[in-house]
């Protein structure tokens, strides 16, 4: 069989196996995860990942097993920023906690569908128009710039926004209890409840956040395979990560600023290319490792002596 393609297959046997693991064995439905449990699950993911990392090092060599675990770091980096957003949005809408678990499932699903749909959009463009990664690349030193400078703290609450307003104006919706349903029957009549409305508003911000992680991707490589593989595989850990950091969404305070220099690092690595400065595939993978981790050993720090601040003025 030809390499590409089993590597493909076992990429996708790996991705069907997750799914009827996550769907069946870790998202039972109405049962609360606990964090104990979604800390197993992460892991069981990393290691899946990792261990097609081992696959890749072992059939096609350093250069693409190295670009594989770069761009899986940029978007495992991109996932944690995703997840403060479902943290927003289901705190906002009070989605009853045994219901969390079964929303995140299916919005990781529509992740995974949309990552392919963008992905399979960018290799097609990429192929015709070549000089779209610059595009990329201008894209991703503005967002990360913007992402820098960003106050996290002007979030507003997500019924001020304009997307859940448009929502309630044209669907039929109720603010009754749900209990688990995502459409129920009043006086003859199907209303929607919230628990859709939590799943149509993290399908719309997937769809934001891959317009950000696809060309981070592309501009880590395009080899096909290392693409779709490293995204998919960030993604399929989303919901285990949801639960690991909902009750720590404000203890990394400057997490952002350190995805938003990876992605400034990324985009500005592609226009040096241009003028023959190589960065050789393992400094991407420090850059991103070393950006993001000590951006969050600085965020613990920095929530540290706030703290003792604030104690001693009590």
């Amino acid at each position: 069989m030809n390499k590409d393609l089993l590597s493909y297959l076992i990429f996708i046997v790996a991705l069907i196996v997750s799914f009827i693991l996550d769907l069946f064995v870790f998202s039972k439905k109405n049962k609360e995860v606990s964090v104990k449990s979604a800390s197993y699950q992460y892991l069981f993911w990393v290691s899946i990942a990792l261990a097609y990392f081992g696959y890749l090092w072992f059939e096609y060599g350093t250069h693409t097993a190295i670009n594989y675990l770069s761009a899986y770091f940029m978007e495992m980096s991109l996932s944690i920023d995703n997840i403060f957003v479902f943290v927003l949005i289901i705190s906002s809408l009070q989605i009853q906690k045994e219901s969390v678990g079964r929303v995140l499932m299916i919005g990781v699903v529509l992740a995974i569908l949309l990552r392919i749909i963008f992905i399979s959009v960018g290799i097609i463009l990429v192929s015709k128009f070549s000089w779209i990664l610059y595009v990329f690349g201008v894209l991703l030193i503005f967002t990360g710039f913007k992402l820098f400078f960003e106050n996290p703290e002007e979030e507003s609450d997500v019924k001020e926004g304009m997307v859940y307003k448009m929502i309630r104006k044209y669907l039929r919706y109720t603010d009754e209890e749900p209990n688990g349903k995502y459409v129920i029957i009043k006086h003859g009549k199907s209303y929607f409840t919230k628990i859709f409305l939590v799943v149509l508003m993290i399908g719309i911000t997937d769809i934001i956040f891959a317009l950000d992680s696809i060309p981070a991707v592309f501009a880590i490589t395009t080899d096909n395979l290392v693409v779709f593989s490293s995204n998919i595989f960030a993604v399929l850990g989303l919901r285990a990560l949801f639960f690991i950091l909902q009750k720590m969404a404000d203890k990394f305070d400057y997490l952002q600023q350190g995805i938003a220099i990876v992605l400034i690092f990324i985009g500005a690595k592609m226009f040096l290319e241009i003028i023959h400065i190589h960065f050789p595939v393992w400094i991407s993978l420090i850059v991103i490792v070393l950006c993001i981790g000590l951006s969050i050993l600085y965020s613990l720090h920095h929530n540290r002596i706030q703290k003792k601040k604030a104690n001693k003025n009590d």
